[in-house]
């Protein structure tokens, strides 16, 4: 739930008093031109900056009283995806586990069934710098799942990539819309027409 969302940056006013709502189980295209604020707007539903008015709940938890909560139910892939370059990917799923608080026994179960879900399987040894961009789009993904949250932020997560690259991200989302709620902001319309039901 967004109510009356706004973020003014030196008087620019990016994001003007949003109000919408995602029911459990949508998936929902977030879309606007370039510039529009949606990235302004995912970073204050993912409580990385603050609003200037406004508030929002994600899984019914406020985002100014209670933003751990909010980010233990929430996974988030920014557009560039932030990871450590020189580290292995099953090393940084199990760093990025444990920050998000899996429990350590829990930890190699998780990192097998997000390893299987965004198909990284066969790169899970490798440095993730010598990775294609499509498959550190799909590591940042397995990121955003790794603690199981029930909602996921996806911003613009087909940037950049290659045809099949796309397709391969758009199958993904489907899969994961079976069983998550998912927000994904796009200045695309064909592809929020492709991976959204709203």
């Amino acid at each position: 739930e967004v109510a009356e969302l706004t973020r003014r940056f030196s008087g620019i006013t990016a994001v003007d008093g949003i109000s919408f709502s995602v029911d459990g189980g949508e998936v929902v295209g977030f879309l606007g031109p370039n510039g529009a604020g949606k990235t302004t707007t995912l970073r204050m539903l993912t409580c990385f900056l603050p609003p200037t008015a406004g508030t929002a709940s994600i899984a019914g938890f406020d985002i100014h009283r209670d933003p751990l909560a909010v980010r233990r139910n929430l996974g988030y892939l920014p557009e560039a995806v932030p990871l450590y370059t020189d580290m292995r990917v099953d090393e940084y799923l199990r760093f990025r586990a444990r920050i998000k608080g899996v429990a350590r026994a829990a930890v190699p179960g998780r990192l097998r069934d997000v390893a299987e879900q965004c198909r990284i399987g066969e790169v899970r040894g490798l440095i993730i710098g010598h990775l294609s961009k499509g498959f550190r789009q799909r590591v940042g993904m397995a990121d955003a799942l790794i603690h199981d949250p029930p909602i996921l932020f996806f911003d613009e997560p087909t940037s950049g990539l290659d045809p099949n690259q796309i397709r391969e991200i758009r199958d993904l989302i489907e899969v994961l819309g079976r069983e998550k709620t998912i927000l994904i902001s796009t200045h695309i319309l064909p592809e929020g027409e492709a991976t959204c039901k709203r």
